[in-house]
């Protein structure tokens, strides 16, 4: 049994239930690990700061973040986030440095195969 049986918020359903079937339709194992860190109750899900990207992306890398990200710290590398969620300065920030901020789903349409997206969180 499936923990998003738990999950109240529709949407966030139907965005587990759209990973595991990108993950059977493209045997991407990416989105599989996605959704079951999203299964996961949200006290636990991933947080990455601006300053945790900074650090450990690389430049025109693409990041997925299984949860938020937030806005401490500082970003100058042209980075492509992918997040459940985004404060607004997070998201402004991303932006401003040359980079993409966009939800998990954009992500998965753009690249059904889940090539070259590292996990981060």
């Amino acid at each position: 049994m499936s923990n998003n049986v738990f999950k109240t918020n529709p949407q966030l359903v139907a965005l587990i239930s759209d990973l595991k079937a990108k993950t059977r339709e493209n045997n991407a194992a990416i989105w599989r690990d996605i959704a079951l860190r999203l299964e996961a109750p949200s006290r636990v899900w991933a947080e990455a700061n601006l300053s945790k990207i900074e650090k450990y992306a690389k430049d025109g890398e693409t990041i997925i973040v299984p949860g938020k990200v937030l806005a401490a710290g500082e970003l100058s590398k042209n980075v492509n986030v992918a997040a459940y969620s985004f404060s607004a300065k997070a998201a402004a920030a991303i932006v401003a440095a040359g980079g993409k901020a966009m939800t998990i789903k954009e992500l998965m349409d753009a690249n059904p195969t889940g090539s070259k997206v590292r996990i981060m969180g």
